[in-house]
């Protein structure tokens, strides 16, 4: 059997929460809502929706995740395509917070821009970010050059002709573990960090060393917070703490004390990422920018800030 990651966030609750959780699969872009990529604001969690076409058909909407190795379609959108699962052939899917075995059927070509996916069999998991069709993962994009406008609701894939970054566009090195998993060499108040850039999680995690590591870092004990329940792509939850953190300096760009709840979540452990500091880096921080380019052949984001 075939291992998928995926450590998107389905669902962050936080444990005093008395109001029950907005059912899955239950938000739609309605009135003047952004149909593709919105930014992140106060009560809404930013997106990154790429329009691809199934099979000819579409397009549909599938997070872009960079935390993915694969992509993959929900049964919502399977079954509307008439794709039959294939009872004897499975996949494992790790998720952020558990795994577990999910069927695969076969997809003729995934298309968007100058990518094409031609025929294979896909993993049909239980949810994608925010209500999308689907997950767009890291399978396919090797020399690829992803343009991502917040402002503007577009998202571009072209093939990368090495190119540096536009005007008025920072630039941040990246590296490659695990495949094309995004990995930035970090700092959080001080404390170096590996920090995994995850477009299709919605929330920023922190493992237990680098909690640890800031309370070394402050001369204080661990810091208390507020208890959370992380549910990933697999629908297993996890506990984790959720607290204000100092501010995290990703290359030349700063973010000022970014919220993050700390724990040795699944997906740190099947990376063998609890021994040094690590974070995912999630759509809360991600959307905040104006704009931002994945260049997987210069190994490169560049990101542009919104003004003020």
């Amino acid at each position: 059997m075939g291992v998928f990651t995926l450590p998107l966030l389905v669902l962050l609750i936080q444990a005093e929460q008395t109001s029950p959780p907005v059912p899955l699969g239950s938000v739609e872009v309605v009135n003047d809502e952004p149909r593709y990529v919105a930014p992140t604001r106060l009560d809404k969690i930013g997106r990154i929706w790429a329009p691809v076409t199934v099979n000819g058909q579409g397009p549909y909407r599938l997070a872009l995740a960079t935390g993915a190795s694969h992509s993959a379609l929900t049964p919502r959108l399977a079954e509307a395509l008439g794709l039959k699962e294939d009872p004897a052939s499975q996949v494992m899917l790790r998720g952020a917070t558990g795994s577990v075995p999910v069927p695969l059927v076969p997809v003729d070509s995934l298309e968007i821009g100058d990518l094409l996916i031609e025929p294979r069999r896909l993993a049909v998991i239980p949810d994608a970010l925010g209500g999308a069709d689907g997950v767009l993962g890291m399978d396919e994009l090797a020399n690829m050059r992803i343009h991502i406008e917040f402002k503007h609701d577009r998202i571009t894939i072209m093939r990368s002709k090495n190119q540096r970054a536009p005007g008025q566009f920072e630039t941040i090195p990246v590296r490659f573990l695990h495949g094309r998993l995004l990995v930035v060499d970090a700092f959080l108040g001080g404390v170096p960090v590996k920090a995994v850039i995850d477009t299709g999680g919605q929330t920023t995690l922190g493992n237990a060393a680098l909690r640890k590591a800031l309370a070394e870092r402050r001369k204080q004990g661990i810091q208390e917070g507020k208890l959370d329940q992380v549910i990933g792509a697999t629908l297993d939850m996890q506990v984790g703490t959720r607290l204000e953190t100092p501010t995290l300096r990703l290359g030349t760009i700063l973010v000022r004390n970014p919220p993050m709840t700390f724990a040795d979540f699944e997906i740190f452990k099947y990376w063998h990422m609890t021994e040094e500091p690590t974070m995912l880096v999630g759509m809360d921080v991600l959307g905040l920018l104006d704009a931002m380019i994945i260049d997987y052949r210069r190994k490169e984001l560049q990101v542009r800030l919104p003004r003020g």
